[in-house]
């Protein structure tokens, strides 16, 4: 009975582990994007970096021999687009609000998620997934407070909140609508043509994007190839677009949406840790209180959470694995 058990929950402990690794990619390109905009504009630099990945993504499909399959072109663009929107949403609004808003604003939508899911799947969230969105939510604030009282920065965030939290804000609901939709589209639909039609949408949009932006001196496009831009390019566009999403699309759809979001709300976790090995920013005692809460209300929602229901998912609802 034991080895059974161990076997029914590999596939689901997989799916688990491979959502938390990469998560933890994401975390770390937080770093290398914030030195790689130093010789690129945002915009320019998407570009790049979703083309390169398309363009080695083709290869491979190419080399394995992967046949077209037009029924996913559709869901592909509909989330392209989304995912496009997420990028350009928190690009824009960093122009006009701080780091740490974005931050705290773009990590709000692991609160989100559960009231997406309801809406789109008619499905509500277990409690314990809801009790760790909380946890989650609050050690997020807590980790955005920069070492200051709580209270002083919810004032701050109420007084100055602007057209850059507004755009953040959108930017979160998107993330939360992607994270719902990619668990539904993905069990029905090729992951490989899913994930090359949002790579090639996401770099298509972002050299529009470039030009707009410049036209109306947002952002000038301008680039110097210096070593660690290149760096930056090769290490964001293979590691944590082409893997990253190639693991959200084929392991997602085994966990729920609500459960996923809680995973990535780690995201700000890893980033600060990063960010304290690799450009030695400190973590002040309220940013440790916000890691532990975040990493609490991951625990708290898989103690609690029932592997029946999630095994139900697993060989229920798993649909074409692509």
């Amino acid at each position: 009975m034991m080895n059974n058990t161990i076997t029914n929950n590999s596939p689901l402990n997989l799916a688990r582990s491979a959502l938390v690794f990469m998560t933890l990619l994401w975390g770390a390109t937080f770093v290398i994007v914030k030195e790689s905009l130093n010789d690129v504009s945002s915009m320019l630099f998407l570009t790049l970096r979703f083309g390169l990945a398309s363009v080695v993504l083709v290869v491979i499909m190419v080399a394995c021999k992967i046949k077209f399959d037009k029924k996913t072109i559709a869901p592909g663009l509909f989330l392209g687009v989304f995912l496009y929107l997420i990028f350009v949403t928190q690009t824009i609004g960093l122009k006009y609000t701080t780091a740490t808003n974005s931050g705290f604003i773009t990590g709000s939508s692991v609160v989100m998620v559960p009231f997406v899911q309801k809406i789109v799947q008619k499905k509500n969230p277990s409690k314990s997934a809801v009790f760790g969105c909380v946890l989650v939510f609050i050690g997020i604030l807590f980790l955005s407070s920069g070492g200051n009282s709580i209270s002083g920065f919810l004032s701050r965030f109420g007084t100055n909140f602007n057209l850059g939290d507004a755009l953040t804000l959108l930017c979160a609901i998107f993330c939360a609508i992607h994270i719902v939709y990619i668990g539904i589209l993905s069990r029905d639909y090729n992951n490989w043509y899913l994930l090359l039609i949002q790579l090639v949408v996401v770099a298509v949009l972002s050299l529009l994007g470039s030009f707009i932006f410049s036209g109306f001196n947002i952002e000038q496009v301008h680039i110097n190839f210096s070593n660690y831009l290149i760096f930056g390019i090769l290490y964001t566009a293979i590691f944590t677009t082409l893997i990253t999403i190639g693991l959200q699309l084929k392991y997602q759809k085994y966990v729920s949406p609500t459960q996923a979001g809680i995973i990535y709300a780690l995201e700000p976790l890893f980033a600060a840790i990063f960010a304290f090995f690799l450009l030695s920013e400190k973590i002040a005692m309220f940013g440790l209180i916000g890691c532990v809460l975040i990493f609490l209300g991951l625990v708290f929602s898989e103690a609690f959470n029932s592997p029946q229901l999630e095994e139900a998912r697993l060989h229920g609802e798993s649909g074409n694995p692509g």
